[in-house]
């Protein structure tokens, strides 16, 4: 039995640790979780004994952090190799490399077979409406792939000195979400966590466009602003999806505080498997 599909999973091998690796104390601190590198078998068993299948997601920030990046290529690997543990997994590109971004996508995408692409707007340090990025928007409606954009606070660089660079005002879904939205009505776009401190602006842009949906990762539920779970158990349980962050929120935690929280049951089954299956097109 297939618990939940985790739309929103990193990997837990060595090269995310060195992709992040000028983040990675911060995120344990701000996490209160240990993290190692695992190999990759570890990380596919992981996701089989919680009972989930996992959506991936490759890493590129290099023009603004420096780091390595975690390839496409190897996100496409890992699903290859272990289909019992993951439904898919997302590209990610750094919208700063232009032309060569636009390609990787198209490529990633038609040959890799990967779900759409991730950004990490804070890390990354772009606006989404900024019209630079606009050829990105519109590749991706054509290609009719969807888009994860980080909303909110970040574990990284959170409680160091000027977070280690990383500025929040690139993550506030009004205006940056709300004006890509309206421009790319073809486009689905997945807000990422809880969108905190502007929760009720993600709820609002939620609510308004109809190829906005979000999910859950990144946050332990009980931690939920109390409007979000409010709406979670009403108008918004057909637009959310269940996310984890993975390694840092461990699955079998994520679960046990849903249920504590009240959720009703038809809701949670949509959330952890009814949503994104429909959403994403995937197949469980």
């Amino acid at each position: 039995m297939i618990r939940a599909i985790d739309v929103h999973a990193h990997v837990s091998t060595a090269p995310w640790f060195r992709s992040i690796r000028k983040f990675a104390d911060g995120m344990r601190a701000y996490y209160k979780t240990e993290q190692k590198a695992r190999t990759e078998e570890e990380m596919a068993r992981d996701f089989v004994a919680a009972g989930v299948k996992g959506c991936i997601i490759a890493w590129d920030a290099e023009t603004t952090t420096g780091e390595p990046r975690i390839p496409n290529d190897y996100v496409a690997e890992q699903v290859r190799k272990f289909p019992e543990a993951y439904a898919g997994g997302w590209a990610m590109v750094d919208p700063w490399k232009g032309e060569l971004a636009l390609r990787e996508i198209e490529r990633s995408v038609k040959e890799l077979k990967l779900l759409g692409v991730k950004f990490q707007q804070g890390a990354q340090a772009f606006f989404p409406d900024d019209r630079r990025f606009y050829p990105i928007w519109d590749l991706c409606q054509s290609l009719g792939v969807p888009v994860q954009f980080h909303t909110g606070t970040t574990g990284m660089g959170a409680g160091l000195p000027g977070g280690l660079g990383i500025k929040l005002k690139y993550m506030r879904p009004i205006p940056h979400l709300d004006d890509v939205a309206a421009d790319f009505p073809r486009l689905t776009i997945i807000a990422c966590h809880a969108g905190w401190p502007w929760h009720d602006e993600l709820i609002a842009l939620l609510l308004h466009k109809a190829n906005v949906v979000m999910e859950t990762s990144g946050w332990a539920p009980k931690y939920f602003p109390p409007a979000l779970k409010g709406e979670l158990n009403g108008r918004l349980q057909d637009k959310a999806m269940f996310g984890s962050d993975y390694p840092v929120l461990a699955h079998e935690r994520l679960f046990r505080e849903f249920e504590e929280e009240g959720y009703k049951p038809e809701v949670l089954e949509k959330i952890y498997l009814k949503n994104p299956q429909r959403i994403l097109g995937l197949k469980v």
